[in-house]
């Protein structure tokens, strides 16, 4: 394809959509595509930004149990209350810290970890309150909220520019990310760690020259389109190429693949899709990734409740456990910290199905690294596991802890492309007494 012809599909471009001329005429000229960069919002004018607090965690792993967790099978149990059913309490590391039977691995490292027992939430559907714990804001139809992996990349910035700032491993395609942030703080999103990234390398039939003779092209053709249609999605979408291109020649490029690490260390972490996402949330931050998302899904326990901890459970525990030993005996737990977080519990009464239900009044969340002080749990629930009695917690708090052990300054507002405002965390604050 020559350049005359380049010119004669950019003029006829002018009928459809920048969108869908530059994806097809890429995807025709360069043989790849890109996960999680879509096009879409308009850059934020910021306010006068403020100072930042002592950053601790470089970066962070953020855990999320998708379906709501039950708190009183696992983080919170309640030995010798009828709610509890047939789980007994673990004794752990942490002198006074109990655990659900399901979390025996998990036991031997909560010396380094603080349990936050006093989550409250008033939202109780699941895609809602699983916006709700990733933004901080609620679901609406008119806005797109950017989302906590975003907001720290955005305030924070990226540490290794040749791979992405925020990478989502085994979630779906619903999950927010960006929101009304540029294109460019996507995050990338992998279905199967495992097989790590995919379609990273040129096709056997393109050599490095002709491919970059067809960037060269591609410029040219852009150039020429910009000349013509100063459009904001247009700019952003050659900005995601941009990074393409650098995350394909990047010697970075084998933090994502597992074939790398020895086959011992990967039976450590466990033979599933959550033990592997755990292992290469560790290899991302190893090289640089600011913001690295794990998701497992299951947890909406209506019926066999136990039947199905049962199952569920030993990969969240080995996975985790084997995280927390690895990054604190490689020296990265106290710079990454990590987060074990679900939208909400689940009811401490036990249906006839011997199921629990939805129960955003009380759950549980954990924080372990980044400067957190292990071997505690914060706030209280009642014997029952029905009513926060000491420091509730909002999942604003929670999030607004996150940012804050990033460095990320939760009193910065951010103006949106509608004119409104907006902080990482809403009007959340930072638990600063879980700090060492």
């Amino acid at each position: 394809m020559n350049a005359r012809r380049l010119r004669q599909l950019a003029i006829a471009a002018t009928a459809a959509t920048r969108r869908d001329f530059v994806t097809g005429i890429a995807r025709s000229l360069l043989g790849l595509s890109i996960g999680g960069l879509a096009l879409g919002g308009t850059r934020p004018r910021l306010a006068q930004p403020v100072s930042l607090p002592n950053r601790k965690a470089r970066q962070v792993i953020y855990l999320f149990l998708r379906g709501g967790m039950s708190h009183i099978d696992t983080l919170d149990p309640k030995p010798g209350s009828k709610t509890q059913g047939p789980v007994e309490a673990l004794r752990t590391r942490a002198d006074g810290v109990l655990l659900g039977q399901y979390f025996p691995k998990l036991a031997q490292q909560a010396d380094k970890v603080c349990i936050v027992s006093s989550m409250s939430s008033k939202q109780g559907a699941h895609p809602q309150a699983q916006y709700l714990m990733r933004t901080s804001y609620e679901k609406r139809g008119t806005i797109q909220h950017p989302s906590l992996g975003a907001w720290v990349n955005r305030m924070a910035g990226r540490q290794n520019p040749e791979l992405p700032g925020h990478v989502i491993l085994g979630g779906g395609g619903d999950m927010p990310t960006a929101g009304f942030f540029p294109p460019s703080l996507a995050a990338l999103p992998i279905g199967d760690a495992s097989t790590g990234l995919q379609n990273a390398a040129l096709p056997r039939s393109i050599q490095a020259a002709r491919f970059d003779q067809r960037l060269r092209l591609l410029a040219e053709m852009n150039r020429e389109f910009h000349s013509a249609h100063r459009e904001r999605d247009a700019f952003a979408h050659d900005e995601a190429y941009a990074a393409a291109v650098r995350l394909m020649r990047s010697e970075d490029l084998v933090a994502f693949d597992l074939d790398r690490e020895p086959e011992a260390t990967r039976e450590v972490y466990g033979d599933n899709p959550f033990g592997a996402g755990c292992l290469l949330a560790r290899r991302l931050v190893e090289h640089g990734v600011r913001f690295v998302e794990v998701v497992s899904d299951g947890f909406d326990t209506h019926a066999d409740n136990f039947d199905r901890l049962s199952d569920l459970t030993p990969a969240i525990d080995q996975g985790l456990a084997a995280l927390l030993a690895d990054l604190d005996g490689r020296g990265l737990l106290e710079q990454t910290l990590v987060v074990l977080a679900t939208e909400f519990g689940r009811t401490p009464d036990i249906d006839q199905d011997q199921g629990r239900n939805h129960y955003p009044k009380a759950f549980s969340c954990l924080l372990a690294g980044g400067g957190i002080r292990g071997g505690q749990r914060y706030g209280r629930t009642d014997d029952e596991g029905r009513e926060v009695l000491e420091a509730p917690v909002s999942i604003q708090d929670f999030n607004a802890t996150i940012a804050y052990a990033a460095g990320v300054a939760t009193d910065e507002v951010v103006i949106s492309p509608s004119g409104r405002p907006f902080q990482v965390a809403d009007k959340g604050y930072p638990l600063t007494d879980l700090f060492a």
